[in-house]
Parts: C-alpha cells; sequence; structure tokens
C-alpha cells in the first residue's frame, strides 16, 4: 500500500507558485463603540435633561393658557348673545306695551260709545228694552274686537 501512496504522489504535477503579495494581516476584531464618559458629557446630560423638563413643563404652561384663553372667548361670545337676546325682548316689550295702549285707547272709546249712563234703573225691568239694550252692546264688542283683529 504504501507504494500506491507514492505513486499517488509523484503523479502530481508540480504547481506553478502564486507571486506572494504583501501579507494581510487578519482584520483585528473591532469592539463596538462605546461613548467615552468624560466629566463633560455628564454635565451635558444633566444640562439636556433640565431642558428637557422646563420645556415640558411650558408646554403644559402653556396649554393652560390656551385652553383659558378659548373658555374666556366662549363666555364673551356668551354674553355677547345673551345682551343681544335682552335687547331684543326689551324691544319686543316695548312694542307690546305700546300695542296694549292702542287696544287700551279703542276699547275706552267702544265703551264710551256704549252710552252706559243713559240706562234707567226702570227699564231695566222692563225685559224687552233689556234685550234690546244688550244686542247693542254685544253688537259694539264684536265690532271691537273685529277693530283689534284688523290692527292686529
Amino acid at each position: 500500500m504504501a507504494e500506491n501512496i507514492r505513486k499517488a504522489a509523484t503523479k502530481r504535477k508540480p504547481t506553478a507558485k502564486r507571486k506572494t503579495t504583501a501579507k494581510r494581516k487578519p482584520a483585528a476584531k473591532r469592539k463596538p463603540a462605546t461613548r467615552k464618559t468624560s466629566g463633560k458629557a455628564r454635565p451635558q446630560l444633566a444640562t439636556r435633561a433640565r431642558e428637557a423638563g422646563r420645556e415640558a413643563f411650558l408646554a403644559s404652561l402653556g396649554f393652560y393658557g390656551k385652553a383659558y384663553d378659548q373658555v374666556k372667548e366662549q363666555l364673551t361670545n356668551l354674553q355677547d348673545q345673551l345682551e343681544e337676546r335682552r335687547n331684543k325682548a326689551d324691544d319686543l316689550y316695548k312694542e307690546l306695551v305700546k300695542r296694549g295702549e292702542k287696544v287700551e285707547k279703542n276699547a275706552r272709546q267702544a265703551i264710551d260709545d256704549i252710552d252706559l249712563p243713559k240706562f234707567e234703573v226702570e227699564s231695566l225691568t222692563d225685559r224687552k228694552k233689556l234685550e234690546a239694550q244688550l244686542d247693542k252692546a254685544r253688537a259694539r264688542f264684536e265690532d271691537l274686537r273685529d277693530r283689534i283683529k284688523q290692527a292686529a
């Protein structure tokens, strides 16, 4: 068997040697980048933390201020609307008072036209005369009612 191994070894052709270039060293394992904690980094971190805290505080103050402004604006709008409605109600009330004065004036004129003082006590005992006076009064009141409806 030794002969077979030698024959196999002798049968191989010699290979040309490659020119060697500069030998490279295997790449050194790089350590992950670590932050160097120097004395300066700690104060910067503290400063940033203070600034972030202050900004958060200011943001909350700004939110409160904005909410306050919106509520104040809404309240002002409601007060303006309420004042406007009060003015309209006052105007309507004054208009109703004027209308009532006109109706009162028309009613007084109608009552004055009836001539109530002309009724005599003795004539009230007569049924026919009493009914005639009542019919006359009813007609006058209906006339007054028609005038009021037309004026409205």
